[in-house]
């Protein structure tokens, strides 16, 4: 504890995360190992959501979230002559809480009434009151459309990327690259021996340091290892446009399904981008390399959808949140979310305002009215009366 640099007229009832009472709780199962912080940690006091194999949980997430994260006190202050945090460090095991009652603040900008519903921030886990979800964009003229893109010229080969290459604590440094494969963000390494050492497993790549982006150059990884020059496999694929599109654009998630020379592995789907620009021409990472190798013709993609946003647009749109449009939204495609923008996606021009986005969901509408909620409503409601920025008692015991 740092030393006091404030007195207080009132002394504050609680802190953040704390029980606010004695009713029964419950917490949300889990497997073995789950759940850990993610590889940004977590901040407890909000909600959190698991990926998707049940086993790290963030502050960040889609639909419904996993849990509340209680103030436990596993925290470690890691700033320099900071007081106290309240973040938990990555990979450190938390317990989210699926009933019970907390302390929270009221990060909304209205005061709470008891009774009213809690609704969870898509982009923090944070917590504000009210009786309608957090909106947090609006445009009068937008369209959302199935992105089925073809493009005219491809080359995708069947086996994994592999390179010659050696690693130094967290650098890699790649001399050179198999013919007609790439290295990129995101991929899994393997390789090694005893004479140069293995590479750790779950070791992977995270970003593009210097050289040729995708091929020979410098490379940053996940893991710390030693191992001097060797052949070295990363997993997935690699796929190669060099033909102008005919329709839609590819992005990260899109699903190749056609190819007109070779055959693709079934479920495989682009995720990353190396060189590619406005969707079209250029080298894109896959999840799987092709069943037989794709050398020329036409490649399709579908499975995504392209929402994008005119000069009418309002406020601000972001990853993760919930799109919505009364009729406009079809009833058999009720959710759908943002899982790209701009700053993820740099074939999409969308950075908050007006642009073009990804969302989850495939299907098609013409111009007409779209909102996107920042928040989903949880069963939780407030128990006590807070204004903005105070503690709020929050219960998934509902009164009557």
């Amino acid at each position: 504890m740092g030393f006091p640099k404030q007195v207080n007229v009132q002394g504050a009832p609680a802190v953040l995360g704390d029980f606010c009472d004695a009713n029964p709780r419950a917490t949300v199962d889990a497997g073995a190992g789950a759940f850990v912080s993610g590889s940004n940690g977590v901040t407890v006091g909000r909600f959190a959501w698991a990926d998707l194999s049940n086993l790290t949980v963030s502050n960040t997430g889609q639909g419904a979230p996993t849990g509340f994260l209680r103030r436990d006190q596993k925290s470690i202050i890691t700033q320099y002559l900071a007081d106290n945090s309240l973040t938990l460090a990555a990979g450190f095991p938390i317990t989210p809480f699926n009933e019970g009652g907390f302390w929270v603040y009221n990060n909304g900008t209205t005061t709470s009434a008891i009774g009213n519903t809690a609704y969870a921030s898509f982009s923090d886990g944070t917590i504000s009151f009210g009786t309608s979800a957090p909106t947090s964009g609006s445009a009068t003229a937008a369209t959302v459309v199935k992105n089925i893109s073809a493009s005219t010229g491809a080359a995708v080969p069947a086996t994994a990327p592999s390179f010659t290459g050696s690693i130094s604590g967290t650098t890699l440094t790649v001399t050179a690259v198999a013919s007609g494969t790439v290295v990129g963000a995101g991929q899994v390494l393997s390789g090694g021996s005893a004479s140069v050492g293995y590479i750790d497993a779950n070791t992977t790549i995270t970003g593009f340091v210097s050289g040729t982006n995708g091929g020979a150059g410098v490379y940053t990884v996940s893991i710390s290892n030693q191992v001097t020059s060797t052949t070295i496999t990363a997993s997935g694929g690699c796929m190669t446009l060099t033909g102008a599109n005919t329709s839609g654009i590819f992005t990260v998630g899109n699903t190749l399904s056609v190819a007109s020379s070779g055959t693709f592995t079934v479920g495989t789907t682009i995720t990353g981008i190396v060189s590619a620009t406005g969707g079209g021409a250029g080298t894109y990472l896959l999840n799987q390399p092709a069943a037989t190798a794709v050398t020329a013709g036409t490649v399709t993609s579908t499975n995504t959808s392209l929402m994008t946003i005119d000069s009418s647009s309002t406020g601000v749109w972001a990853l993760n949140d919930q799109v919505t449009g009364g009729a406009n939204i079809p009833s058999t495609a009720p959710f759908s979310y943002i899982q790209a923008t701009g700053a993820q996606n740099a074939n999409l021009t969308g950075l908050g305002g007006a642009g073009t986005y990804l969302v989850t969901q495939s299907y098609t509408f013409s111009s007409g009215t779209i909102t996107v909620n920042s928040g989903v409503a949880t069963k939780w409601v407030a128990s006590s009366v807070g204004a903005p920025g105070e503690l709020v008692k929050m219960t998934s015991w509902l009164n009557g």
